[in-house]
C-alpha cells in the first residue's frame, strides 16, 4: 500500500512532529536521510520507517510507503532524500562523568555543533534550560550529525540542578571573555560542570552566583568573542586532554 494523500489520519500525526508542541505530546520525532536513520536504527530508538515510492530497505520494524508527492510534503528538505524515520525520545539517565549545562540557547546550528563536539571529546551530559531551543528540532539533529543519540541530556532549571551538583562534587565552573583562568591552567583530574550562556547575553548573574570559578579562551586581541558552538568545542577539547 502506498499513502498519497496528507489527510490520512496518520500522515497528519507524522506532519505535527515539525512542531515542538506534539513532539512533547507523543514523545516522538523525526529524521531525514539515511545517515541519521541509520543512527538512530542502531541506538534503538528508530519506531517507523517512512520510504518514498520506489525506495527498499532491510528494516524489520514498521515501514510506510508514501507517493513522491506526499513525501515532499512530509520533508523539511528542499532536495528530499526518500527515507525518514519516527523515533521514540530519549530517556535520560544518571548525571555521570564531565557536564556542559546550557542556558537559553537559541540557535539550532549552535546547539547542534555542541552535541557534536560533546561526543567528540568525552563528555557525558549535556543539561539544558527550558528556554534552550528544543534539542529535537530537525536542524539541531542534522547539526549534530546524529550524534544526539549517542549522548546523555535533560531538560531542567538551572537553578534546581546547579546544588545538586555541588553536592556530588562537582566544581561548577563559568564562562567569561576575560578575567577568568585560562582553560589550560584549570587542574584536569577534578569533576567539571561547565556552563555556557546564552549567544546574545551570555551567561546570567543569577546563574553565574552557583559558580566556583571562571574559565576563558586566551585568543588574539583582534578578535573579540568567539561562537558559543565554536567555543564549547574549544573548551570540551581542553579539558578532555
Amino acid at each position: 500500500m502506498i499513502y498519497t494523500s496528507l489527510d490520512n489520519p496518520r500522515m497528519k500525526e507524522f506532519k505535527k512532529l515539525h512542531q515542538k508542541k506534539y513532539r512533547d505530546q507523543s514523545g516522538l520525532f523525526l529524521v531525514e536521510g539515511a545517515h541519521l536513520v541509520e543512527e538512530a536504527y542502531q541506538a534503538g530508538a528508530l519506531e517507523t520507517l517512512i520510504l518514498k515510492e520506489g525506495e527498499t530497505s532491510s528494516f524489520e520494524g514498521e515501514t510506510i510507503y508514501v507517493s513522491d508527492a506526499l513525501f515532499s510534503s512530509l520533508s523539511l528538505l528542499e532536495t528530499p532524500q526518500g527515507v525518514i524515520g519516527v523515533c521514540r525520545k530519549k530517556e535520560p539517565r544518571k548525571v555521570e562523568g564531565n557536564v556542559f549545562l546550557l542556558e537559553d540557547i537559541q540557535d539550532p546550528g549552535n546547539l547542534g555543533t555542541i552535541i557534536r563536539s560533546a561526543v567528540a571529546f568525552h563528555i557525558d551530559t549535556l543539561i539544558l534550560s527550558p528556554h534552550c531551543v528544543d534539542i529535537y528540532n530537525e536542524k539541531v539533529i542534522r547539526a549534530s550529525q546524529g550524534m544526539i543519540f549517542h549522548l546523555n541530556f535533560l531538560v531542567c532549571d538551572l537553578k534546581e540542578i546547579l546544588p545538586s551538583l555541588k553536592k556530588l562534587g562537582y566544581s561548577i565552573l563559568g564562562t567569561r571573555v576575560t578575567h577568568g583562568k585560562d582553560i589550560k591552567t584549570i587542574e584536569k583530574n577534578l569533576l567539571f560542570a561547565i556552563i555556557m550562556g546564552n549567544e546574545g547575553n551570555g551567561m546570567s548573574e543569577e546563574i553565574g552566583e552557583f559558580c566556583d570559578d571562571f574559565v576563558y579562551i586566551d585568543m588574539s586581541r583582534e578578535c573579540e568573542s568567539l561562537n558559543v558552538g565554536v567555543a564549547a568545542s574549544i573548551l570540551m577539547y581542553e579539558l578532555g586532554k
